[in-house]
Formats: C-alpha cells, sequence, structure tokens
C-alpha cells in the first residue's frame, strides 16, 4: 500500500500528544494531565443557544464565510479587546477550530520553497502544515531564561532573502509563555524592516495571568501584515463545537475562503449560532474560568518550589514546563517512567519541537484534587529517581 500513499504524508510523525493520551485512555485508575482541553463544561447559556438553533430547524448550511452576525460580533470583539477593527464581510473568516484557519493559512500563503519561521517549543500543527503547504521550516530553538519568549535578536538572525512567513504563538502551548507589548514592538520593528509577513495563533489570549494580552496586529503597521488566529475551544470551553476565526487583510481572506470552500463548505451551522452568544454574553464565564486556572497554576508552582523542581512561572494558556533535566533522561524516557511507575500521563517536552527535550508538558486544565494526587505520585517519583 506504501506506493499508493503521499511521500510527504509518511514522513510525518504523528502528534507525540495524542500517543500518551491513547495509553491513558486504557489504564486503570490513571491520571493524565496530557490533554489541552478545558475540564469546564460549555456554559449554560451557550449550550441553550444551541439547543434553540437545533429546534428552530437552523440546520443548513451558512455562507462559506460564516453566519455574518458571528463575524460581526467577532469583529467587535477585535475592536473591544485590541482596539483594531476588521471589516466582518471581507477580513473575518469562520473556520472548523483554530486548526483549518492555521492549515489555509499556510496554504493560501505559501509558494514552495518559502521559509517559514517557527519558534520552539510550539503547537504541533505548525511545522506539519506548513510542510504540506510547500514551506521549509526554519526554527528557532527558544530558551528557558529568556522565559521562552521569542527576542529580537533571535528572529533577526532566522531571516534570509527567502523567509515569508513568521509564527507567533503567544500565550503558548506548551510553556505557557507569553510575550508583551514591549517584546512585541521589538520585533514588530524587524517583521516591517525586512518585510515579512506574520501568522499569529491567539488561541489563548484570554487565558493570562500578567496583565492584558497584546495582540500584534494593535501595533503600529501590523495589521496589514498579519494573519490572526483565534476561535472559542480554550476560552469558552467549546472544543467539541470545532469553532475558529482567522482576521487578515481582504485579499488574503478571499484567498483563503477558497480553499475553505472546496475543501469545508462553511462550520458547523449550530456551533456558530451558539457561539454568536458566547461573544455577547460570555464574558463572565471567561472570567470565572480564567480564575479558577490561575489558582491551579499558582498551586503547581508551589508544588514544583517544594519539590525543588525547576520551572520558569508562566503566565498564560493552562500549562506549565517544568525541566527534568537533572535525571539524565530524555523528556521521552522521564514522560514514559512516569507513565508507567505512577500511572500519570504528561507530555514528552520533544513532542512540541527538538528545543523541548529535557521538559515536561502538564497541562492543569484538570480539578484541582486531580492535580493534587498527580503531584504527590510526581514527588514520590522524583524522589526515587534522586536516591
Amino acid at each position: 500500500m506504501r506506493n499508493f500513499l503521499s511521500d510527504k504524508i509518511q514522513t510525518i510523525k504523528p502528534s507525540g500528544i495524542r500517543k500518551f493520551f491513547d495509553i491513558v485512555s486504557e489504564m486503570k485508575d490513571a491520571i493524565s494531565l496530557g490533554v489541552g482541553e478545558p475540564d469546564f463544561d460549555t456554559p449554560w447559556h451557550i449550550r441553550e443557544e444551541g439547543i434553540y438553533a437545533f429546534e428552530k430547524g437552523r440546520t443548513f448550511y451558512t455562507s462559506n464565510s460564516g453566519l455574518l452576525p458571528l463575524r460581526e460580533e467577532i469583529s467587535k470583539y477585535i475592536q473591544r479587546t485590541q482596539g483594531v477593527t476588521y471589516d466582518p464581510k471581507t477580513e473575518i473568516l469562520v473556520t472548523v477550530g483554530g486548526s483549518e484557519a492555521i492549515d489555509i493559512g499556510f496554504r493560501a500563503l505559501l509558494n514552495s520553497g518559502d521559509e517559514v519561521i517557527i519558534p520552539q517549543p510550539s503547537y504541533v500543527s505548525y511545522a506539519p502544515c506548513s510542510y504540506l503547504a510547500g514551506g521549509k521550516n526554519v526554527i528557532i530553538n527558544l530558551k528557558a531564561k529568556n522565559e521562552f519568549r521569542l527576542t529580537a535578536e533571535e528572529l533577526e538572525k532566522a531571516i534570509t532573502p527567502k523567509t515569508k512567513i513568521l509564527v507567533l504563538s503567544y500565550p503558548n502551548n506548551p510553556t505557557g509563555a507569553i510575550m508583551e507589548k514591549s517584546d512585541l514592538e521589538k520585533i514588530s520593528k524587524i517583521i516591517k524592516e525586512k518585510d515579512i509577513f506574520v501568522i499569529s495563533d491567539e488561541i489563548y489570549s484570554e487565558l493570562t495571568y500578567k496583565g492584558k494580552h497584546t495582540s500584534i496586529v494593535s501595533l503600529d503597521g501590523m495589521k496589514e501584515r498579519t494573519l490572526l488566529i483565534n476561535g472559542f475551544s480554550k476560552s469558552f470551553a467549546m472544543t467539541g463545537w470545532r469553532l475558529g476565526f482567522a482576521c487578515a487583510p481582504a485579499p488574503i481572506i478571499k484567498q483563503m475562503t477558497k480553499i475553505h470552500q472546496y475543501a469545508i463548505m462553511c462550520a458547523p451551522t449550530i456551533s456558530q449560532y451558539a457561539a454568536v452568544d458566547a461573544l455577547k454574553n460570555g464574558d463572565d464565564d471567561v472570567k470565572m474560568m480564567r480564575q479558577s486556572y490561575n489558582e491551579r497554576r499558582r498551586y503547581l508552582m508551589s508544588a514544583f518550589k517544594e519539590m525543588n523542581l525547576p520551572c520558569f512561572e508562566p503566565y498564560g494558556a493552562f500549562y506549565v514546563f517544568p525541566c527534568i533535566k537533572e535525571f539524565g533522561m530524555t523528556s521521552e524516557e522521564f514522560a514514559t517512567r512516569f507513565l508507567q511507575e505512577e500511572k500519570v500521563a504528561a507530555v514528552p517536552g520533544t513532542a512540541f519541537g527538538d528545543s523541548g527535550e529535557g521538559y515536561l508538558r502538564i497541562s492543569y486544565a484538570y480539578k484541582l484534587e486531580k492535580l493534587q494526587i498527580a503531584m504527590e505520585r510526581l514527588n514520590r517519583f522524583i524522589t526515587n529517581l534522586r536516591k
């Protein structure tokens, strides 16, 4: 059968996140801290709007771009959070999760051989989607000493005459790192000087614990050279609704919509109606979830301190990225033994790039009681390793 398969697709490795999830799903009494999915139910008023849409028979295709009322609410949301206005008719596309927006964004922007700068550790989809679209990936290995932020010096060094796109992913999965406005100002100057484009994945924008999230599109001259990606999965606990959106200059959205049109048709109709309500009435829900995540984040940082396990303090998303280099094992070996011996699943840092070696991603999108049990097991595990 290999003769019938694409050579390119056969070179791509399966997601390192799902590997441990699949194992733990069949292991009795195991605790999974591996999947980045909110443990909250979708707020009732959002679910109720979806139910109402079903009752009213709103089960037909929407326009390829998505419901206009939803695109209008997305435009209002970006305006009130970032002070930037997008035309809902020409500059916004509703997608099947943020993941689809990443895929079709690369396909709309890249020609074969164009270079794409991807700072890592980062979400697992960027490099494969870029590669499938013909891009040549240039990896910047981010450093813990810089709190896994992208520095202007690192960016400038990676740029070549073939560079076309920089991927920004903040707040970051897997590290929980953020980029503050001053960080973005430094790199935006280089982006404009070198005339490159940005794909900014801001799916965790509402989950920040140190001031307000700043989008690069809010900086002077950056809206016109940025594809902004966001969605409803993380902020509104709507992972299974599969709904995201892309905001960009009209010529780019036009081309992305063509790909979306042929591959997808439109995002789920019921989900779109529910998302309108989420943007109109969901701010208090987001605030409640953010406060709960922050409580869990502080607990984990305190637990790591007691264990003497190094971990820089993350201020975004719902992940921590402790360093396990002292134990002389690869991240894969550590995670595998931790799962086998203590029945706790975490994700090896290398699932997010080679620069994740020596680290472990732990999600705190789980109830505090479960985190406490998992930390007791982690403490026992590393205590035995240190003997």
